[in-house]
């Protein structure tokens, strides 16, 4: 199931350009705050299809019925370009428990790429939703690869995997190799560069968030 943000008009549209946008992303500290936004709003969204148990509260003057989180997520990012997506997340899922992945491509001199993975660090996912952000879904096969060993370790009831923009390719390889999985996005290009940048896209996400890496 995917399920895209810019389908239907909101203010989301704004973050995104403006992530887009080379003018403003000169403006780290924005570009960093528009991810977070992004984040906030995919929270909000996805909230809506958690499940939800009644409870009352007491006020002042009485019992008011409202229905709230079975549970809270667990949330999960490739950091370091996952970070600021990851903080807007935990505004919303304020009680949730963390998980981070290092984990990044590696060019070879033919051109290609490998993916390597460094560690995880995460709490017990048996039978909890888990929630991946990553802000840029070019190839999908780190996701794919990061995904598929959380799911061999841990028996994850619900997956549910962000990204801010992807590519048609990076869409169809996750759900051809992760078809239980939940896709978020903001926006989807059709284009992928022969070095597996997205096309418009918006360059490399930890860059701007963080400063060129060496």
């Amino acid at each position: 199931m995917v399920h895209i943000l810019t389908q239907q008009n909101s203010v989301a549209n704004h973050f995104l350009a403006e992530l887009r946008n080379v003018e403003v992303q000169q403006d780290r500290m924005r570009f960093r705050r528009n991810l977070e936004r992004l984040g906030e709003i995919f929270a909000y969204e996805i909230s809506k299809t958690l499940p939800y148990e009644p409870i009352e509260i007491e006020t002042p003057l009485g019992l008011a019925e409202t229905s709230l989180l079975q549970e809270q997520p667990v949330l999960a990012t490739v950091i370091r370009a996952g970070l600021p997506m990851h903080q807007g997340m935990l505004h919303v899922f304020d009680q949730a428990e963390c998980a981070f992945i290092a984990a990044y491509r590696k060019a070879k001199k033919s051109g290609t790429f490998e993916i390597h993975k460094e560690y995880v660090s995460t709490v017990n996912l048996d039978g909890r939703i888990v929630i991946l952000a990553d802000p840029m879904l070019a190839t999908g096969k780190t996701i794919v690869l990061t995904c598929k060993e959380l799911l061999d370790e841990f028996d994850i009831k619900s997956l549910y995997i962000v990204a801010a923009i992807a590519s048609e390719e990076g869409v169809a390889h996750v759900r051809a190799f992760l078809p239980q999985a939940q896709l978020w996005v903001g926006d989807v290009d059709s284009e992928l560069t022969s070095k597996s940048y997205i096309v418009p896209g918006l360059g490399d996400a930890g860059d701007l968030a963080f400063g060129v890496k060496e």
